[in-house]
């Protein structure tokens, strides 16, 4: 019987020990870390009030999520398993952790118990023993996304490189929009995994119209994604009486086999693949020296072209530990790139926002808008950070590929894990406030202006021996104070729009700095990341070809007698190392 992936990884580890390669042994220790973490994240997206909580309740037969027509998810709800049910709160700062009985779960999470999350909750953890989520399945139910153009679809954008896989549910009264497909158009490039679920078949008679049109639609904007049509409310009804038949027709079966067989068996054959692939780049090193020195044994009359190849190797091999390799000038040269791009691209996205809002206050008094207008503009903003930071994603994966391309037909095995997470958008607006005018204010402003008016007129009235105060001059008046007043109204109003303008200068700019500056701290992070990882795997290359050239040169210079029993314990190890590896390959198909 085939080893599993940790058991494969615990040979290795040993292998290692036994031939004194300590930084190999690292690396494999790294990895079975990874390996010993074995959930699989599965995010739950959609608009408001598609049956995301509910088809979240179904999946693992539970009232884990907040259902309710009036109720509107506000934070992320993480479900996964538990020996018993609990509740974790989980604040901005992952430290900040408090538990909560499981019936008040609503009024943390939901937008009415926690409007606006201002209780700054990053999300919640329920714990439930369910056997659907005991193979690692982690279901995390989302708040509604409205597409890019949402904060909260911003928000969830932000965390789809965390996941693996994702849920796009829509009901069946409607076909899909195009905030939808933007939206999982976006997704499909940050997670690859992307799954489509129709719900409430049971409230919609024409569900299966939908159901093709949304398929045409997916076609149409080229996203590989299947589409199962469920009913969450005779799931449970099927789960209450206990009944097959109605079970299967609410379609969760169908769902539930998706997840297990290709969502979490997905994410298996992945982690077994990159077991393989570390396993693999180990004993290729560790069996370096015993192949040259093997054949410095076999073939002593071309021992010295081995030698002069592996002097060169190693030449090459120890400039990849320099400052100034290339693949440390491609690394440099690309964050500095990256950065000045994503500063540039983040400033362009802010700027044509800028000018949309500029224009939207030219056509609207700001007071009737306020907070219609700070609503939008918050999540306008949001969208700008969340495309900059879905173009930054995938320059850093780009750029990583570009410095691995330098350590030759190893640089696939020399790709490391990247943990990129988006910036935190924090800045807020707020409309300046109106100033009043009132009835009485109206009355001033239009007496002062009417003054003016009555006397002028009722002077040049005198010459034609009329009295100062007559109805030519009381009109001319009445009219100078309409005029004032309205010219008054027509300054308020200017001078509201140009404060609401400063406003949202203001507003951008700050969104520019703090954005701009988490960026470009994530991007040096990157950048360390990069290096250190790169530097690490530069010194186990050296160290294997040094190994190998030194194994080489004592098979060279060792006696004559004792080369046949050499050759024999030099075949026996390689066997093993070769054993090792073919058992990776497996492991890896």
């Amino acid at each position: 019987m085939p080893p599993t992936a940790a058991e494969l990884l615990d040979l290795a580890i040993r292998a290692t020990t036994a031939y004194r390669r300590e930084d190999l042994g690292e690396r494999l220790a790294v990895a079975r870390r990874r390996l010993l973490d074995p959930e699989v994240r599965v995010l739950v997206v959609g608009e408001f009030k598609q049956g995301k909580s509910m088809l979240v309740n179904s999946l693992v037969d539970a009232p884990v999520c907040p259902v309710d027509d009036d109720l509107a998810t506000a934070v992320p709800t993480l479900v996964r398993h538990a020996p018993e049910p609990s509740v974790v709160l989980v604040g901005d700062d992952e430290r900040q952790r408090r538990s909560v009985p499981i019936d008040q779960l609503a009024q943390h999470v939901s937008e009415a118990g926690n409007p606006g999350n201002r209780e700054h909750l990053r999300h919640a953890e329920v714990g439930v023993p369910r056997a659907v989520l005991s193979g690692g399945l982690c279901i995390v139910d989302t708040p509604g996304v409205g597409g890019l153009d949402s904060a909260h679809g911003a928000s969830t954008m932000a965390v789809l490189p965390t996941a693996d896989a994702v849920i796009l549910v829509s009901d069946a009264a409607q076909e899909y929009t195009a905030p939808e497909l933007d939206f999982l158009r976006q997704a499909m490039k940050m997670c690859p995994t992307v799954l489509c679920v129709l719900t409430k078949t049971d409230l919609y008679p024409q569900w299966r119209r939908i159901a093709e049109l949304n398929r045409g639609h997916l076609a149409a904007a080229d996203v590989d994604a299947d589409l199962i049509a469920v009913s969450s409310t005779l799931r449970q009804h099927a789960i209450r009486t206990n009944s097959q038949r109605l079970n299967e027709e609410s379609g969760f079966p169908e769902l539930i086999s998706r997840l297990r067989n290709d969502i979490l068996g997905q994410a298996a054959a992945l982690a077994d693949r990159s077991v393989a692939n570390d396993v693999l780049s180990v004993t290729a090193q560790l069996s370096a020296s015993m192949q040259a020195e093997l054949a410095a044994y076999r073939d002593p009359n071309h021992a010295g072209d081995l030698i002069a190849e592996l002097t060169r190797a190693r030449t090459r091999a120890d400039a990849l530990r320099e400052r100034s390799a290339r693949w440390q000038q491609t690394l440099n040269d690309g964050v500095s790139d990256l950065i000045a791009d994503i500063e540039y691209d983040l400033r362009d996205r802010m700027r044509h926002l800028l000018r949309e809002a500029e224009e939207e206050l030219e056509r609207v008094d700001p007071a009737t808008v306020d907070e219609e207008f700070t609503l939008w503009l918050h999540q306008r903003g949001a969208a700008a950070a969340s495309a900059n930071f879905v173009w930054a994603h995938q320059r850093a994966q780009w750029l990583a590929r570009q410095v691995a391309e330098h350590f030759g037909d190893a640089g696939d095995q020399a790709m490391p894990d990247l943990d990129f997470h988006a910036p935190n958008a924090t800045s807020s607006f707020e409309m300046p406030g109106a100033e009043r005018f009132g009835l009485g204010q109206k009355v001033i402003t239009g007496m002062r202006g009417g003054y003016g008016g009555t006397i002028m007129i009722g002077m040049l009235s005198t010459v034609a021996g009329l009295a100062l105060l007559n109805p030519v001059s009381v009109a001319a008046g009445v009219l100078l104070g309409r005029k004032t007043v309205k010219d008054e109204r027509k300054r308020m109003l200017q001078r509201r729009r140009s404060e609401a303008k400063v406003a949202a200068r203001r507003f951008v700019d700050d969104l520019i700095f703090q954005v701009g500056k988490e960026s470009r701290d994530l991007l040096r992070e990157l950048q360390r990341t990069l290096r250190d990882h790169f530097t690490a795997y530069a010194k186990e290359l050296s160290r294997s070809v040094q190994e190998a050239l030194t194994a080489a040169q004592q098979a060279v210079n060792g006696d004559a007698g004792s080369r046949d029993g050499r050759i024999k314990d030099v075949t026996a190890e390689l066997g093993r190392v070769d054993h090792l590896a073919s058992l990776a390959r497996g492991l890896g198909r």
